[in-house]
């Protein structure tokens, strides 16, 4: 049991420490006055540190401060460098494309290509691309509500989907509630999304029945309030029920395209109807995508014949532009391979390993989660089995105290809940590492 006086501690001194390695942070950060908060987007603030790291450059799974820290990255931009930083291919194709322009809003000749690259990879023959996971879904939403004549989409308890409304519902006490946390909701969200407990076959069965269910939009398994694994059998019988019910089934699969090559959902199981892709698809460079099956596509051709002309509310002018197209062909062509896939399990499986044997040496009750590639150590004895109880385990004092402390050693995780990702360019020396000062972490907070 790590105590509250030990968290502090260890807290105040690794603050301490901090301040005193990076002046040219605490120096940027306060000459940022023009940015609100100082930083150019508010969420940059939700890191552990005093101050969030100034980042100089990356490079494969190593990112370099302006105060010169050379940190063993295991954050990866939260996903969206989970290939590794500026991999060769894609700076090669960026650079070539830059010249020749970035925006045209006119397909591309390698757009052709890179459809049939999704479809070979993700197993669905029909896509579109955006510029954010985020838009991809809000578009995705709006395509099922459109062809299944539906209101409601189904989501569960803690997921997140980017900044999609209907997906900001919760449950408290087994009622759904808005999001406490919004900014400026003025629209009553729970009119037209109904959400469960992941795991919860009976909640499961008893919304979808009632046939008024558009689509239920989910992580295969949930990644953001730690992470949640799948009970087994529960996306088998999703995918069942909806089929039964004539509900579409979506997998937001951003985070869990860490699974293995083509993702959760080609990996594991089931097949989606509709899937979406952000962040790492395009190496960083700011775009997604979502597929969809042949039924999908004809049920959306024939509402597009149907509805007169005008703004369908689905995409930007920057959807799929030209440098976005050139990114994903370039990721898809040379970089996310079958071979970058066993390099990263095989990593994540010693990380693992590492891990669990230091949690038992340290006789701590934690216990550490895996999908994939990406991996999280979680504070509390055993596995949650859907949002409330992985809510109810978190400790966030602790979580930050962790992530400092391996950070001014060197070792960048996520700030949120302390998620690690492995990429295909990140060495064994590296994740070493990262184990051993959790090592010293552990016996620190236990001093």
């Amino acid at each position: 049991m790590i105590s509250g006086r030990a968290i502090a501690r260890v807290a105040t001194r690794e603050a301490e420490c901090f301040h005193a390695a990076n002046p040219r942070a605490f120096a940027h950060h306060a000459a940022a006055t023009g940015w609100f908060q100082s930083v150019p987007f508010h969420w940059m603030k939700d890191w552990p540190s005093p101050v969030p790291i100034v980042a100089m450059s990356a490079k494969d799974a190593t990112l370099t401060s302006i105060d010169g820290q050379t940190y063993d990255d295991f954050c990866l931009g939260d996903t969206a460098s989970l290939f590794g930083h500026s991999p060769p291919p894609l700076a090669r194709a960026l650079a070539k494309q830059a010249s020749e322009g970035l925006s045209y809003m006119l397909p591309t000749e390698r757009g052709a290509a890179l459809s049939a690259r999704l479809a070979a990879m993700f197993g669905l023959p029909l896509w579109q691309v955006t510029t954010t996971a985020s838009e991809a879904n809000r578009g995705v939403i709006r395509w099922c509500r459109g062809i299944s004549g539906r209101a409601k989409i189904l989501t569960f308890n803690g997921a997140y989907h980017g900044a999609v409304n209907d997906a900001f519902v919760d449950l408290k006490n087994g009622q759904p509630v808005m999001r406490a946390s919004l900014v400026g909701q003025v629209h009553d969200l729970r009119d037209t999304t109904t959400v469960i407990e992941f795991n919860d076959q009976g909640a499961l069965a008893d919304a979808l029945r009632g046939g008024d269910i558009a689509c239920v939009l989910a992580e295969p398994v949930m990644t953001n309030v730690g992470m949640v694994r799948d009970s087994p059998g529960f996306l088998q019988t999703l995918r069942t029920l909806c089929d039964e019910t004539g509900t579409l089934l979506v997998f937001d699969e951003t985070h869990t395209i860490s699974s293995g090559y083509g993702g959760h959902g080609i990996t594991h199981g089931p097949k989606p109807d509709l899937m979406v892709v952000g962040k790492s698809i395009g190496g960083g460079v700011p775009c997604a995508v979502y597929g969809f099956s042949t039924e999908v596509a004809a049920r959306m051709a024939a509402l597009n014949q149907s509805r007169p002309a005008g703004h369908s509310g689905i995409g930007t002018t920057l959807s799929a532009n030209a440098l976005a197209i050139t990114a994903m062909d370039a990721m898809l062509s040379e970089v996310i391979t079958r071979p970058a896939y066993d390099h990263m399990l095989r990593g994540a499986a010693r990380l693992v390993a590492g891990l669990e044997a230091e949690i038992a040496n340290a006789n701590l009750d934690w216990h550490v989660a895996q999908v994939g590639a990406r991996i999280e150590f979680l504070t509390c004895p055993a596995p949650p089995r859907n949002g409330s109880e992985a809510k109810a385990a978190m400790y966030p004092e602790l979580e930050a105290a962790i992530h400092l402390f391996l950070a001014n050693r060197g070792i960048l995780l996520a700030p949120f809940h302390n998620m690690m990702l492995v990429s295909p360019v990140t060495g064994d020396d590296q994740i070493d590492r990262l184990v051993d000062g959790f090592a010293d972490c552990t016996k620190a907070l236990k001093e």
